[in-house]
C-alpha cells in the first residue's frame, strides 16, 4: 500500500486533552507555564477589583479562584523540573512582596503546592493499599 500526500499523518508538538497540555517530549513545562499564566491572570483581576484585602479574605480568594488553576489534574502533569516548580510560585499579595514565597505562604497560613501534591499522593496511596479504591 502506498501513502499519498492526503494520507500523511500530521505531526504536532503539543495537544490539549481534558484541560492539560501534553507535549511530544512529555515534559510538564507547557502545562506549568499556561497554568501559572491563568492563575496570574486571575490574581491580576483580584488586584484590580479588590483594593484592600486582609489576610483571611486573600486566603479565601486564593484558595477558591487561584490555586485550583495550579492544581488542576496535577497528578498527570506534576512538575519536577526546577524551572517548572519556580514557575508555579505565584502567591503574591500586596505588602508581602519583600518576603520569599515560603515566607508569604507561612504568613498567609497556606501550604506550598509541593506539600499539597505530596499529601494528595499519600492519600491516594493509602486508599489503594487499604482497598478503599479499586485499581485493576
Amino acid at each position: 500500500m502506498t501513502v499519498t500526500d492526503s494520507n500523511v499523518i500530521q505531526q504536532i508538538t503539543e495537544e490539549k486533552d481534558l484541560g492539560v497540555y501534553v507535549t511530544a517530549d512529555l515534559k510538564p513545562s507547557t502545562q506549568c507555564v499556561r497554568a501559572a499564566a491563568k492563575a496570574r491572570s486571575v490574581m491580576g483581576m483580584v488586584r484590580r477589583n479588590f483594593t484592600r484585602l486582609d489576610k483571611e479574605d486573600f486566603s479565601l480568594i486564593y484558595k477558591t479562584y487561584i490555586r485550583p488553576h495550579m492544581e488542576y489534574c496535577v497528578q498527570a502533569w506534576s512538575p519536577y523540573l526546577k524551572k517548572d516548580i519556580e514557575c508555579s510560585k505565584i502567591s503574591n499579595k500586596d505588602g508581602l512582596c519583600h518576603l520569599s514565597y515560603e515566607q508569604r505562604l507561612r504568613h498567609l497560613e497556606l501550604t506550598t503546592l509541593k506539600e499539597r501534591s505530596i499529601r494528595c499522593d499519600l492519600t491516594e496511596t493509602f486508599k489503594t493499599m487499604t482497598g478503599k479504591q479499586r485499581v485493576d
